[in-house]
């Protein structure tokens, strides 16, 4: 068979097969009666051998190793083949990844492509200065790669990084908040506390509903940055968490504030007064009613009042102590001191 032939029937252009011939790789032994060579069926065999050998990647030198050595143990090289795969692979996914988080940014030029690439390569540098300075140094109006910042957000361990990272996605006016919702549901305690920080900076309406789901994480700190988050934003759903956080001493001042604030925008004080009343009597322990005393000088109207008077008599003298100071407080008009509670 002719190298035309050759070609045809085996898809390898002839520019290759001369190549091949070149290089010793596969050669035509065989003559026609008019002096051409010929590649004879043996030869065609190899070549078919070599192209296989090619779709696995295998150079060409390696491919004559493989079929010109009796010696040769493919093993060792197809091992090095899936690694080298693997790493193409990979780093062909990194790239799709960049690339995806361009086109969701919806640049209008090239100037912003090559800013967003740049924010890009800054958020996997090692130093959190550089870090930091090239989320900070963002123009709000520019366009954005917010979901490469909320992956981000979900994996930055410093601190200063992650205050930079909330606020930039705070400014995306609530994208984002779909990646930092997968982060809810990790189950990496860290990703999830993570996760939360980020939604509880953001103001729309959408982070809401995350916070509330929030609530229900089995990690103490994450239901407590939801429900500090939600109080903030005039939530009632917030309360429970709020009144156990009081309770168990983990942000108490925080929460308290929080539930005062509730009862003027949105809960009836007296509500909050019965369940810390309800607490009062279920514990004998001095600083957790240390810790509920305060916070009832958070509470406005009468409620609270009645509350603070019973515990004026309370059997412990700093607890008793505390209620009437807030008392007097309230009656003079005067706004209480910063306190912290007694541990």
């Amino acid at each position: 068979m002719l190298i035309g032939e050759v070609s045809r029937r085996a898809g390898v252009s002839t520019r290759m097969l001369r190549h091949y011939d070149a290089l010793g790789l596969v050669s035509p032994t065989g003559r026609t009666s008019g002096g051409y060579r010929e590649y004879s069926a043996d030869d065609i065999r190899r070549l078919f051998h070599v192209e296989s050998l090619r779709t696995l990647g295998l150079s060409l030198d390696e491919a004559r190793r493989a079929l010109d050595e009796p010696g040769f143990v493919p093993a060792e090289l197809v091992g090095d083949l899936i690694r080298h795969t693997r790493l193409r692979i990979a780093a062909e996914e990194e790239l799709l990844t960049r690339l995806g988080h361009v086109d969701a940014a919806a640049p209008a030029e090239w100037g912003d492509v090559l800013r967003i690439v740049t924010l890009l390569r800054a958020l996997e540098s090692e130093s959190g200065a550089r870090r930091q300075q090239a989320i900070l140094s963002q123009d709000g109006s520019a366009a954005l790669p917010v979901g490469a910042l909320a992956e981000a957000a979900l994996a930055e361990d410093d601190p200063n990084v992650a205050g930079a990272l909330q606020w930039s996605l705070a400014r995306a006016a609530g994208r984002g908040l779909a990646d930092l919702a997968v982060g809810l549901e990790s189950g990496s305690v860290a990703v999830r506390r993570r996760a939360t920080a980020a939604i509880a900076a953001v103001p729309a309406a959408e982070a809401t509903v995350l916070l509330r789901r929030a609530l229900a994480d089995e990690d103490p700190a994450v239901r407590d940055r939801a429900a500090l988050a939600l109080g903030s934003r005039g939530s009632s759903d917030a309360i429970p968490t709020l009144l156990a956080m009081v309770a168990e001493g983990r942000s108490d001042v925080e929460a308290a504030e929080s539930l005062g604030l509730l009862t003027a925008v949105a809960t009836p004080a007296e509500g909050i007064v019965a369940a810390m009343a309800a607490t009062l009597d279920d514990t004998a322990d001095p600083a957790t009613r240390l810790r509920i005393t305060q916070a009832l000088a958070e509470i406005p109207g009468a409620a609270a009042r009645e509350a603070l008077a019973r515990l004026t008599h309370d059997d412990d003298r700093t607890v008793s102590a505390t209620a009437a100071a807030i008392l007097t407080t309230r009656d003079r008009g005067t706004t209480p001191k910063p306190r912290t509670g007694r541990a």
